[in-house]
């Protein structure tokens, strides 16, 4: 008898269920349509949908929930399907540092860490922008629990070093 992997979790479904926000489809198309339902702006706002581009390495986009704002060009984000953990896509991923890297400091280009190698990863994303919740949705945050690797009550030699570290301050 041989076991079927668990289906990948993919950004749109996690950003959906941790935001409210109501957009179907690919994540580079939730900018666009998110005019008209949802605010929009260029600044991260706690539990705003950051939006990011379409591009070779990226064709689909890719949504975030911010969670934390650290400073003027750093935040922390949850989101799904970025950092492939133990040779396996479609994980969630809690409190992952994000940098502004854009000229203009505008948050139109931002690096974001990756556990495979412990760092910021090495390639620029363009972000189209933030989405922000309607005020006084009823939407409960998290809408999934956090899977066990990313718990912090990991201890050295168990294979999560690199997981930790981007779940750390």
């Amino acid at each position: 008898m041989t076991s079927t992997p668990a289906a990948a979790l993919q950004c749109v479904p996690f950003a959906r269920a941790e935001t409210g926000i109501e957009i179907y489809g690919n994540a580079k198309t939730w900018w666009a349509q998110a005019a008209g339902d949802y605010d929009r702006g260029q600044e991260p706002r706690e539990g705003a949908v950051m939006a990011f581009a379409g591009t070779r390495g990226m064709p689909l986009g890719h949504v975030a929930v911010v969670e934390k704002i650290v400073g003027d060009r750093e935040i922390l984000i949850s989101h799904s399907n970025w950092s492939p953990i133990h040779g396996r896509r479609g994980q969630i991923e809690r409190n992952v540092r994000v940098v502004d890297v854009s000229d203009a400091g505008d948050w139109s280009l931002v690096r974001v860490w990756y556990a495979p190698i412990g760092d910021l990863g090495t390639r620029t994303n363009p972000v189209q922008g933030f989405i922000y919740p309607n005020a006084g949705g009823d939407n409960p945050r998290p809408g999934y629990d956090e899977p066990v690797w990313a718990k912090n009550d990991w201890k050295p030699g168990n294979g999560l070093e690199l997981v930790a570290a981007s779940l750390g301050n």
